[in-house]
């Protein structure tokens, strides 16, 4: 069995061509003279064309870089270039649509695997001739390979092809008639949407700033303000910096705002009036109101998005008002229950919804279940107050309260983790939806 391995390795060594060993490679004519060396290989790249075809050379002769079509090469060999006929015709180069320059673009750029869910790097390309064309293959993401390129000249013509993902399984990321700066799987594809929120957080803090963009952009905002919310606070500073600011402006915008909040103290006071000018107004104005209060206090670190609903209403027409909020399902484990006259006399658990028919009023799961009065403390509590509260009380959250006992946020033990532990990142727990 390792004989055979070893003869097929040397049979897939033999048919193809390693794109990095071919950067500087002499191109001779077919009397065997030279004529210049390769600078980087071009291929058209469609979404239709599962193996991109070579569609010309990037040559340089003397002083100068020309392209050099893909009809006038005779062959492509692992350390040179042979053209089909005596004289070289040489045009300038310009950039179609759809081609790559493929040392520049795609060598040493990064891979996203989604499937892996992780970041890889483009070690070196692999090229075969197919047909009368020569067409990419094949991706190599190596850790060898990368050394091979390191060695002695000799060395990087020579394919090491040991971790390598058929070219078919793979697609640009981005618009392929610009400098493409990373590629991701393409049968994988479909599994972006599917990734946790923590997944693609992890995804953006290891991807360089480009590719960081070009994956926000295919996110969206809301996606991509839920994993923006699971990323390294210095992490989220440095990729909220790097963004042009009416895209950062947009995402912190969609963000919760306890964790939007926490985004905007780590800029500078100009680039937080900045971010808030290009906010829509309502968002902007509630960011403003949070971060009045001290980072260090209930206020500070409180989300501002409450469920409310009478005792009137039945477990059904709660439910709705709850659906209404699944934007916010990371900050809700509870609903405001207010009485005829419009005072708070509950703070119901999603759990309770779920436990009775739709038909029941409010009114009367809480004479059922006897729920004690609302968990609450003021705005100016500090974290070691929150802390206690729950941990004496065993509840999952508690309200805070304006001086005249009104409720203005709510306090999750994620939120208290977060402020104790604030160089550990964000936690995030589990909320039971109905």
């Amino acid at each position: 069995m390792r004989a055979q391995r070893m003869s097929t390795r040397r049979g897939v060594q033999q048919a193809v061509v390693s794109v990095a060993g071919l950067v500087s490679a002499p191109v001779s004519n077919q009397a065997g003279q030279l004529l210049g060396r390769v600078v980087d290989l071009i291929a058209h790249m469609q979404p239709e064309e599962h193996y991109p075809p070579v569609t010309g050379l990037l040559v340089r002769v003397g002083s100068r870089r020309s392209f050099l079509p893909a009809d006038a090469i005779g062959e492509i060999t692992p350390r040179a270039v042979r053209l089909r006929t005596a004289r070289m015709d040489l045009r300038d180069f310009a950039r179609r649509p759809g081609e790559v320059l493929l040392a520049e673009d795609v060598l040493d750029h990064q891979l996203i695997d989604l499937e892996g869910r992780q970041v890889l790097r483009a070690a070196d390309l692999y090229l075969a001739r197919m047909g009368d064309q020569f067409r990419l293959v094949g991706l190599d993401v190596s850790f060898a390979t990368l050394l091979r390129r390191l060695g002695p000249r000799v060395w990087r013509g020579r394919p090491t092809p040991e971790r390598v993902i058929d070219w078919a399984a793979v697609a640009p990321f981005g618009d392929v008639t610009a400098s493409p700066s990373v590629v991701h799987l393409r049968t994988t594809d479909e599994q972006l949407r599917r990734l946790a929120p923590a997944d693609l957080a992890d995804l953006l803090e290891d991807l360089a700033r480009p590719a960081r963009q070009q994956l926000l952009d295919r996110l969206g905002p809301d996606a991509a303000a839920d994993a923006l919310e699971e990323m390294e606070p210095d992490e989220l500073e440095a990729l909220l910096r790097e963004a042009p600011p009416e895209q950062a402006a947009v995402l912190i915008a969609a963000m919760e705002p306890d964790e939007a909040v926490d985004a905007l103290r780590d800029l500078s006071s100009g680039e937080r009036e900045e971010l808030l000018r290009r906010m829509p107004q309502q968002s902007a104005q509630e960011l403003t109101a949070l971060l009045t209060y001290p980072e260090d206090t209930a206020g500070g670190f409180m989300t501002s998005v409450l469920a409310r609903a009478s005792i009137t209403n039945t477990v059904g027409e709660v439910e709705r008002i709850v659906a209404g909020h699944r934007e916010h399902r990371a900050e809700i484990d509870g609903i405001l229950i207010y009485d005829e006259d419009g005072f708070l006399v509950a703070d119901l658990p999603l759990f309770d919804l779920i436990a009775y028919p739709d038909d029941n009023t409010i009114a009367e799961v809480l004479d059922a279940e006897g729920h004690p009065p609302p968990l609450t403390v003021s705005s100016d509590a500090n974290v070691g107050e929150v802390a206690t509260q729950l941990v004496k009380t065993r509840r999952a959250s508690l309200l805070v309260v304006d001086s005249d006992g009104c409720p203005i946020g709510r306090i999750l033990a994620d939120d208290v983790l977060d402020a104790l532990l604030p160089e550990r990142g964000r936690f995030h727990f589990p909320r039971l939806l109905s």
